[in-house]
């Protein structure tokens, strides 16, 4: 076994090196000019396909979070009893983070082989449809069904960190990655906050219909203003090892992706109960939507304050470092939120837990496209996103069933002290990286 692991990592390390020497030859086409420039300066008009994915990630983000601070009392309208609202709203985001689970990788491989940039568009437009529809779901099965569907042709962030991590300048990738994960905290904060007053006011099925109308908005920026001038990767020589095998053995890629499995799982798991403890505190449910709509605008501002400034820190000092750092204040953070008795106690906390959970994303995104050959970045985040669905499958179902017995304060404790043991194995797994200023991190 040992033997086998050496001559994966052994065997991922040839490969970067064929991809260094031949991107580093003089080059013979006006194609391996463009690749060859992707690859260390980035693609010639890299900024102009970045400045349009963080707009159409904007609209697609907040076209999804636009539901979010209703569907446990949607679930409710749907006919199924208090008891089982929460078990029913942990299922229904379960489904989903298990079929997008399934479907990642294959997209990834498809968007290594014939383009990211389709991958988006894919993700973009077919959500669009699918989130359309659930607006005209009669009961809790269809709902499931459509999440499932959801699941399966949908993940919009995947997709569009690969583009971007394959077009931007290596020197400006934590940068470019931070600037990503701002816009899905500036649509995470801007779509609940609108759709909890949408939501309030007419009902909670004109809001699929809005969503469906964003997504479909972002697909069209993609489809006219990104560009990738995409170029298919040469043939496998005989004896080379496949994409799978160079991936996994990579040094650092399976911790990597156990740690997007338990970020994933810690951060969904209060999930479905959120609007539940809301509503809880307000008493009333009428102004439960757009309340907890604004407590996680808050948090998405927060977020995308710390993504934007956390993504070119992390730059500089490394991604290890800045990854533990943030982790630990989020994990801190969840604590509280058990003592929380009034709405401005958890607008307070969900500001700085945003601040925390801002830099930890970009700085996985990070790590992952500095430690994997580029010609597999599709399909490596293809397997983050797999690691990432199976946590939110998990995260929601153990939450709701957690608050089912033990109401909606415990899943707190539980979720801040799963997030201080994926700190724990952050700073022991990951393997040290130098900074831009030539320090090892560890």
């Amino acid at each position: 076994m040992a033997k086998t692991y050496s001559g994966d990592r052994e065997t991922a390390r040839h490969t970067m090196e064929r991809e260094t020497q031949q991107n580093t030859a003089a080059p013979h086409s006006q194609d391996e000019t463009e690749q060859s420039g992707r690859d260390f300066e980035g693609h010639p008009k890299w900024h102009v396909t970045l400045s349009v994915m963080w707009a159409a990630q904007v609209f697609s983000i907040m076209g999804f979070s636009f539901v979010m601070p209703f569907i446990p009392f949607f679930v409710r309208e749907l006919g199924v009893s208090e008891r089982t609202v929460p078990l029913w709203a942990g299922l229904t985001g379960t489904a989903a983070g298990l079929a997008m689970s399934i479907m990642g990788p294959i997209w990834g491989w498809i968007a290594d082989r014939y383009g990211r940039k389709s991958m988006v568009m894919r993700a973009m437009f077919g959500g669009s449809v699918v989130l359309a529809l659930m607006g005209m779901a009669r009961n809790v099965y269809e709902l499931l069904l459509l999440r499932i569907i959801q699941g399966s042709i949908t993940g919009t962030v995947p997709a569009s960190v690969a583009l971007v991590s394959s077009v931007v300048p290596k020197r400006r990738l934590g940068f470019s990655l931070g600037v990503m994960q701002m816009a899905v905290f500036t649509g995470g904060s801007i779509g609940p906050y609108l759709g909890g007053i949408v939501a309030d006011r007419f009902g909670y099925r004109l809001p699929f219909g809005v969503t469906g109308a964003l997504l479909l908005f972002g697909g069209v920026l993609v489809l006219f203003g990104a560009k990738e001038r995409f170029v298919p990767p040469p043939p496998r020589e005989k004896g080379e090892a496949p994409p799978l095998r160079v991936i996994f053995g990579t040094p650092g890629i399976p911790i990597l992706l156990m740690l997007y499995m338990l970020m994933n799982l810690s951060g969904s798991f209060v999930m479905p109960i959120f609007p539940l403890l809301v509503e809880q505190i307000v008493g009333t449910p009428q102004q439960a939507a757009s309340e907890t709509g604004v407590l996680l605008a808050i948090t998405g501002v927060a977020g995308a304050v710390a993504a934007a400034s956390v993504g070119r820190w992390s730059d500089r000092f490394g991604h290890k470092r800045t990854l533990v750092l943030c982790t630990t204040i989020a994990a801190l953070l969840c604590f509280p939120h058990y003592l929380a008795q009034t709405v401005p106690q958890l607008f307070f906390l969900r500001i700085l837990f945003g601040l925390g959970v801002g830099g930890m994303m970009p700085a996985m995104n990070a790590l992952v496209a500095n430690t994997v050959p580029r010609s597999n970045i599709g399909q490596a985040y293809g397997f983050t996103t797999t690691a990432s669905a199976l946590g939110w499958a998990i995260g929601p179902a153990l939450g709701g069933w957690a608050a089912s017995i033990l109401g909606y304060r415990a899943p707190f404790i539980i979720m801040g002290t799963l997030l201080l043991l994926v700190t724990i194995a952050q700073r022991r797994g990951l393997p040290s990286q130098p900074s831009a200023e030539g320090e090892t991190v560890v």
